[in-house]
């Protein structure tokens, strides 16, 4: 993984091989996504429910994300770094939502935004991607949008499986270079796939997308209640309680000084 992963490599790799993608919130997740061949790393809005503590993601601002993706970027990996845009922004003024995605590249460092949204942005994500900004799409379940729609499946019946085409083909047309598929029925997704030329990136999503994202922390087991589909790889919050556990009994056996 000595390659430097752009976004162009990365569009590059649609139907050759799968895209691994990782999320990381700070130099050490970021690092070790990267040893562990991540293609892409994503400082994603979860921050908020995975590592501050917050019921959700609509609470992480924007100068949480900028802090976030600095954090990351300073690991100097050679991956792909893309930052969320944080809730609701993307439907502000374009002059805003500029400014807001040049934060996120000048002092967070990030190399594009990830941005949640269909059809309805495709104008907006278009000037973006004019204006130099790099754009990966976000469709299906959106976590931004957990007060009006819940966490709920997507694309269940034929109405939300043609709005959920018409989302991925009007954000792929507007240029973004890459689709995040979130908990979408995995019948649909081959198809979304197929759709677009640009790369599928699912979560939750089956199979069927040109590669996977997951939070970094559900994969490692850092989490107590990880999503279904995570799968965890490790178990390093019972190996953290562990290593406390000893380190504490030694503390406590050791003879007074006094």
């Amino acid at each position: 993984m000595g390659v430097k992963t752009t976004t162009r490599t990365l569009r590059s790799l649609k139907g050759v091989r799968p895209i691994v993608c990782l999320t990381a919130y700070d130099a050490i997740t970021a690092r070790i996504a990267e040893a562990g061949g991540a293609d892409l790393i994503l400082v994603g809005d979860s921050v908020g429910n995975t590592v501050l503590g917050m019921s959700d993601t609509v609470g992480v601002t924007l100068e949480i994300m900028v802090h976030h993706s600095a954090a990351v970027t300073r690991a100097k990996t050679e991956r792909l770094v893309i930052a969320d845009l944080p809730f609701a922004l993307a439907h502000d003024s374009f002059s805003k939502v500029l400014k807001a995605c040049r934060e996120l590249l000048q002092r967070g460092g990030a190399h594009g935004v990830k941005i949640e949204g269909g059809a309805s942005l495709a104008p907006t994500i278009a000037k973006l991607v004019d204006a130099g900004i790099p754009v990966m799409g976000h469709i299906g379940m959106l976590p931004q949008r957990v007060h009006s729609a819940g966490y709920r499946r997507r694309g269940l019946t034929t109405d939300d499986q043609t709005k959920i085409l018409i989302d991925a083909q009007a954000v792929a047309a507007a240029g973004a270079f890459a689709l995040v598929v979130e908990c979408v029925d995995e019948a649909l997704t081959p198809k979304i796939t197929e759709a677009v030329t640009i790369p599928t990136i699912g979560i939750g999503s089956g199979q069927g997308c040109d590669g996977q994202i997951l939070v970094i922390h559900d994969l490692l087991g850092f989490t107590s209640n990880p999503p279904p589909f995570a799968n965890p790889e490790a178990n390093l919050q019972r190996d953290a309680i562990a290593a406390v556990q000893r380190w504490a009994k030694k503390v406590r056996q050791q003879k007074s000084s006094k």
